[in-house]
């Protein structure tokens, strides 16, 4: 066999991969083949749910744990460098400086750091670089010295059991080290809700505190947050290999339970006289437990300044940078120490601005891009418009409310309602809507947060959601509960609802609690009935939904919106768009239709039918604005009102990203046309295609949904006859009227009784199952009625051969399309 006839595995066995190892690369150690990067991106398509294919490079080559280069191997049929625009968008993502591309006869190298003149080159196999060479070039361009070399190189903590970071997570814990060792001391990493920010914390601080960083004294590191359920959940999981050497800033000691089912006794370090144990190394801990309004509280003055050589503070963005915040207040007394904010949403704003106080990120790794990895769950938008949040609501003269207030003659709209006004009629329609969805969607048990306006809006939906739901109520108390931040009770309740093993509660109503920071895994709804004014604040409230969790089929989550929150999908800050919106009406079904085409956006159209790769798997708000202090406004409360929901629009995103509204079949008719301008061209190409279903697999690419389409049209027609029908307004031909042109031509009567016998059962197959795909293959003839006929390769010999058989199918498909020529 000539070396073209190599497959590309052979060749990186006999040639990529010996002279990596001649070049001194450690086959163990420094050299991975067929690196996985990504999941492969969750596509839901109605109903079904399929994960596309998963980005992988086929070398990745290391120096100790860091990334080096990237290699794109090609078979020899190839030229040399046709794999390097794949190594440059892989070392992209990767954040890689260094990329080759081989087909087995040399290497082209692009130098991605700019250093190399030229920048891209051509080398003979034996003069790949050796691991101490593309180090020597990655020190020079990152301008490190020795020390700060040696705390880029400390190794991340292994569990032994093979978990390590991924990717997007290597590059953020790469960047902030890097950035320590060269010095600076105020960091920020953008890091989307659900990818784990917390294991990424962890392994920063873990290579830090191992690392010769600070060499000369004992390193001690505070990680801050505004949660106990954040501190507890952080301690029992990813930074229990502190282990002694952790402990937590309270007084109350107590039993968590981890991940895994296991039981761990937090260890605390301040004691019933308040004072605070120096001997610990890892400490974490509450704001609201280090200081307070009164001296008296702040506790944390209890240390010296320097004391602690890093502070990480968690979802920087709830008000850390505020200059008059709690939180800005002791990372200003701890000023010497080195600050890093984690947040999945910097905030920007008049007031506010983790910017101004971190400085740039290092870092971002986005929602969109989460969700295109396959590491997110997409969405679906559900955008409820009642008539009284459009129209308003205007009291009578002389109208008072159920206390007999009178109330103010005025028109109330949807930043109103539940915040002045309650209209217990549209908080019943709310709770009926959702609950009306639970039952339609086959899943009552599917955990679901609704967002209120404040704890007694949460206490009402509480109570409406109830009536609408007694028989589940009747069966578990705790099928629906409110958690807020003033009800023990249901705050009590809150392990068991991010629980995925608890089945209750089910229906939690909230208002702010649950917004941040709470890893509820197995959230399938989310209902926003309240004004979200925020970027940052509804990312976060998305972000209770982008956790994947496969083992009980949450490969995607549902957004329900009452208060036109989802108008943040048209600011160009935000990224990780819905696959899908509905606008239902009064009478529409609660759920979404099945048959929008998956939205898509121009750097990765998601096509509308599953391909081969894929593996199916089932207002302005009040932190936004100056503090005012007034004393409290009662509510109006109005009983009695009619409420229901409006006309409905389904939109979808198109691939640019805007909401349009367009008929399926107009849609399909854009896509085929943006492929074949006429008719002639799509022709041209299908007659020149020996495998008919590749043109079929090119438009899935380009976004065309064949199946709903041909359920539109309601004919059975073959995918040329859709296509020629829908794009171009060709008369359509069913098949069965196709396969008995076919017939009272004759065309098999060069061909013997059995081999004519077996065009004609494919003919019949193609007529009664509208099979085009896979004709040719001869497997085909294993199945019925084929292998009534005799065994495959008797068949085969009926023709000649198998070239002569794939040669008589062409010759059929050609026979079915005769009158295009």
């Amino acid at each position: 066999m000539t070396k073209k006839g190599l497959s590309e595995a052979d060749i990186c066995a006999k040639f990529i991969t010996p002279n990596l190892i001649k070049a001194g690369w450690d086959e163990l150690a420094q050299i991975r083949r067929e690196v996985s990067f990504t999941k492969g991106r969750v596509i839901v398509r109605g109903k079904l749910v399929t994960r596309g294919k998963a980005k992988r490079a086929d070398y990745v080559l290391y120096y100790q744990h860091l990334p080096l280069a990237v290699i794109e191997a090609k078979d020899n049929s190839h030229g040399v460098g046709d794999g390097m625009q794949q190594g440059l968008d892989y070392a992209k993502v990767l954040n890689v400086p260094f990329v080759f591309a081989s087909n087995g006869d040399g290497f082209l190298f692009h130098d991605r750091t700019g250093r190399s003149e030229p920048i891209e080159q051509l080398l003979a196999l034996e003069q790949f670089p050796s691991p101490a060479q593309l180090w020597q070039r990655y020190r020079l361009w990152k301008q490190l010295d020795k020390d700060q070399e040696d705390i880029v190189l400390e190794p991340y903590y292994d569990d032994g059991g093979g978990k390590e970071p991924r990717y997007y997570q290597r590059n953020a814990i790469n960047a902030t080290i890097e950035s320590i060792a060269k010095g600076q001391e105020r960091i920020l990493l953008v890091i989307a809700t659900g990818t784990g920010k917390t294991y990424t914390a962890f392994q920063i601080i873990w290579r830090l505190w191992k690392s010769n960083w600070r060499q000369h004294r004992q390193k001690r590191v505070l990680f801050l947050a505004d949660r106990n359920v954040l501190v507890n959940q952080t301690m029992v999981n990813d930074f229990r290999p502190f282990g002694p050497a952790m402990a937590k800033l309270s007084t109350n000691a107590k039993t968590i339970e981890r991940d895994d089912g296991t039981f761990l006794d937090l260890t605390t370090a301040i004691d019933s006289k308040r004072r605070i144990d120096t001997a610990y190394e890892i400490y974490l801990g509450l704001y609201q437990a280090l200081t307070g309004p009164e001296d008296r509280q702040k506790i944390y003055r209890e240390l010296s300044a320097d004391f602690f050589d890093l502070i990480i503070i968690d979802e920087c963005h709830r008000g850390s940078a505020a200059e008059d915040s709690a939180w800005r207040e002791i990372l200003e007394h701890f000023k010497p120490a080195t600050q890093i904010g984690l947040t999945a949403t910097p905030k920007e704003t008049e007031y506010v601005s983790n910017i101004h106080y971190f400085g740039e990120p290092v870092y971002t790794y986005s929602l969109k891009q989460g969700i295109s990895d396959g590491f997110l769950a997409p969405y679906k938008v559900i955008k409820v418009h009642l008539d009284i949040d459009v129209e308003g609501y205007r009291p009578k003269k002389g109208e008072t409310d159920q206390q007999g207030i009178l109330i103010d003659d005025r028109i109330y709209n949807i930043k109103d309602f539940d915040r002045t006004i309650i209209i217990d009629s549209r908080t019943q329609r709310v709770a009926k809507w959702i609950s009306d969805y639970l039952k339609q969607s086959g899943d009552r048990y599917q955990k679901t947060i609704v967002f209120c306006v404040d704890t007694e809006h949460a206490a009402l939906m509480r109570q409406a959601l109830i009536l609408e739901n007694q028989d589940e109520v009747l069966k578990n108390d705790r099928y629906i509960m409110r958690i807020t931040g003033d009800d023990a009770i249901g705050v009590a309740q809150l392990d068991n609802f991010i629980d995925p093993e608890s089945k209750y509660p089910v229906i939690v109503t909230t208002s702010r609690l649950l917004s941040t920071g709470v890893d509820a895994q197995t959230c399938k709804l989310i209902v926003i009935d309240r004004p979200v004014g925020s970027m940052t604040e509804f990312k976060q409230i998305l972000g209770r939904g982008t956790r994947l969790y496969e083992d009980l089929q949450k490969f995607y989550f549902t957004l329900v919106d009452f208060r036109q929150a989802s108008a943040h999908f048209a600011d160009k800050a935000f990224d990780g768009e819905p696959v899908q919106i509905y606008e239902p009406k009064e009478d529409d079904p609660v759920t979404p239709p099945d048959d929008i085409p998956p939205s898509s956006d121009l750097d990765e159209p998601i096509p509308e039918q599953p391909g081969k790769d894929e593996e199916v798997l089932l207002d302005p708000p009040n932190d936004e604005e100056p503090p005012v202090i007034s004393e409290p406004t009662p509510k109006y409360r109005v009983k009695g009102k009619p409420v229901n929901v409006l006309k409905e629009r389904i939109e979808y995103l198109d691939e640019n990203g805007k909401l349009i509204t367009e008929s399926l079949r107009d849609y399909s008719r854009n896509a085929i046309r943006a492929h074949y301008a006429s008719l002639d061209q799509f022709l041209k190409r299908w007659k020149s295609a020996e495998r008919k279903e590749a043109i079929i697999e090119e438009l899935a690419e380009e976004g065309l949904l064949l199946d709903p389409l041909l359920e539109e049209v309601g004919k059975d027609l073959d995918p040329f006859d859709l296509i020629c029908h829908i794009a171009f307004d060709r008369p359509a031909l069913t098949r069965r009227e196709r396969a008995n042109n076919v017939k009272k031509r004759d065309v098999f009567t060069k061909y013997g009784d059995q081999a004519r016998a077996v065009l004609e059962a494919l003919l019949d197959k193609y007529q009664d199952e509208g099979v085009v795909a896979g004709l040719d293959n001869v497997k085909i003839l294993e199945i019925a009625p084929f292998n009534t006929m005799g065994m495959p390769i008797q068949l085969i010999k009926q023709f000649g051969g198998k070239a002569n058989f794939e040669r008589a199918v062409h010759e059929l498909q050609a026979a079915l399309y005769d009158e295009t020529a």
